[in-house]
């Protein structure tokens, strides 16, 4: 399935230093997905004492991301 990720996705992408591939595997191969709201689903990935939160939409054949952003891995335990 395409991935297509939304200009405030890779604005986020950089203000947290992710790259591409990074969020591409979270949404690839999960450590955990989980419902987000109004149908988004959120990709998790562990990485280097934190977890990486991939919030996306599924939309004609594809997955948008719309966002992305770290966070303590005690909120969100894996």
């Amino acid at each position: 399935m395409e991935i297509k990720i939304l200009h405030h996705a890779k604005q986020r992408m950089e203000a947290y230093n992710v790259d591409e591939d990074t969020v591409q595997e979270a949404i690839r191969n999960p450590d955990r997905e989980v419902p987000g709201h109004g149908g988004r689903q959120i990709a998790q990935k562990k990485l280097d004492g934190y977890v990486l939160r991939v919030v996306y939409e599924k939309q004609n054949h594809k997955k948008v991301v719309v966002t992305v952003y770290k966070a303590r891995r005690e909120r969100y335990e894996i």
